[in-house]
């Protein structure tokens, strides 16, 4: 079978089994890279980007050559390639436990439990929640969900789509030493430095795949892309400043202002100032916003990979 059938077949299962099932309960093949990458952080942590750049080479590049061995010893089987690409792109997606995690603190903000949210919002982002009343947590959930839908859909659909089961766990494991150790504190500041740089590549393509779906799917196309020229490049990351503008002028809302993260206080760019400011319903239309762009994603993915082999061959 050919190697664009097999990601075809392969992610839309993935995607489906997402969609049915979420995340795997027990067991999260990320949560155990996540559990290694630590191991190996604690054996090679200095406070120096070289140490650091290791790791990133050590559990990024461990992680890509696991993918590709496994692709190798099933490529003989397609029904075997179809279902190893199926539960790989399960394991690295998570719009569904994305759009779950966002409607939940949306219906504790609807039902006026606004304790309920504050406590439910780090399970989806690092923000402060105990000074954000019910739109400063509608705001944060938006502004999370449009992230999201990139750095845990898209972007690995448009790797899954390059490289097969190694880009989809590569693109991962990069995602998830970012959060791990790409931040900026004093620990991470230098040892960090190579994963967050290296996720800024990674999610380049799927960033602007992600903004340009918004625009289709959104509603909006003009608003989505005006705010992306005028407000994407003030925002301090390459990539979020896309999603979020895109998705703030999709939606017709006003995204980013001061923020808190740490008990660091921010004060980032006004993404689509013309917009109205977030309110609690927006949190369902964004989380419809993400399963539509995710879905999209998938299509133009597969045909991509399709168009590419297609001009190999001519």
């Amino acid at each position: 079978m050919r190697a664009e059938r097999v990601f075809a077949y392969g992610g839309a299962a993935g995607l489906l089994g997402d969609l049915l099932f979420g995340d795997p309960r027990r067991g999260h093949p990320v949560a155990a890279f996540g559990r290694a990458a630590g191991a190996v952080e604690r054996v090679l942590w200095r406070d120096h980007r070289g140490w650091g750049a290791l790791h990133t080479v050590v559990c990024a590049g461990g992680a890509a050559a696991l993918g590709g061995l496994a692709a190798r010893a099933v490529r003989r089987s397609p029904a075997a390639s179809v279902a190893l690409t199926a539960a790989a792109t399960w394991a690295v997606v998570g719009g569904t436990s994305l759009g779950r995690e966002a409607r939940a603190i949306g219906g504790a903000l609807t039902a006026g439990d606004v304790d309920g949210a504050r406590e439910r919002l780090p399970h989806l982002c690092g923000r402060d929640p105990q000074a954000l009343d019910a739109d400063g947590i509608a705001r944060a959930v938006v502004e999370s969900v449009a992230e999201n839908t990139s750095d845990a859909v898209v972007g690995a659909l448009v790797w899954g789509a390059v490289a097969g089961v190694p880009g989809l766990v590569a693109f991962r494991a990069v995602n998830t030493l970012d959060a791990m150790v790409g931040h900026k504190s004093a620990r991470y500041g230098r040892y960090g430095w190579a994963s967050a740089r290296l996720d800024d590549v990674t999610g380049w393509p799927g960033a602007r795949l992600t903004g340009v779906l918004a625009a289709v799917a959104g509603g909006r196309p003009r608003g989505a892309l005006r705010a992306w020229r005028a407000d994407a490049a003030k925002h301090p990351s390459p990539n979020a400043g896309v999603v979020e503008a895109s998705f703030a002028g999709a939606l017709g809302v006003r995204l980013g202002g001061t923020l808190s993260y740490g008990g660091r206080v921010e004060h980032r760019p006004v993404l689509n100032a013309p917009g109205r400011s977030v309110e609690v319903a927006d949190v369902e239309r964004a989380a419809r916003l993400s399963r539509r762009v995710s879905w999209l994603a998938l299509g133009v993915c597969v045909a991509g990979r399709a168009l590419w082999s297609r001009r190999g061959k001519s």
